[in-house]
């Protein structure tokens, strides 16, 4: 299993916003849907509804490589879920 490494500007947001690590992991290792970032190719957004958090989701930005998966930021995301229910859930 990769290990989990974070950018500077990750462990301000976890802090700044009480979210804790065993959600970002989650989120990282298991997440309920995926995108890429369009202004960024290498960078990867990971998404997962918190039950103890009100089911808020959850937006991990991350780069993968060979090595490591590196967080650099994440925050709860309030149009997740709508954006994701307009793109996956279309007739």
């Amino acid at each position: 299993m990769k290990p989990i490494t974070f950018s500077q500007h990750a462990p301000l947001r976890i802090a700044e916003r009480q979210i804790r690590l065993d959600w970002v992991e989650k989120t990282v290792r298991e997440p309920s849907w995926s995108e890429p970032e369009p202004d960024d190719s290498t960078v990867e957004r990971r998404f997962r509804a918190i039950p103890e958090h009100g089911d808020r989701v959850l937006r991990v930005a991350i780069r993968e490589t060979k090595v490591a998966i590196h967080v650099i930021s994440l925050h709860f995301d309030r149009r997740a879920t709508r954006r994701h229910a307009r793109q996956h859930l279309r007739p």
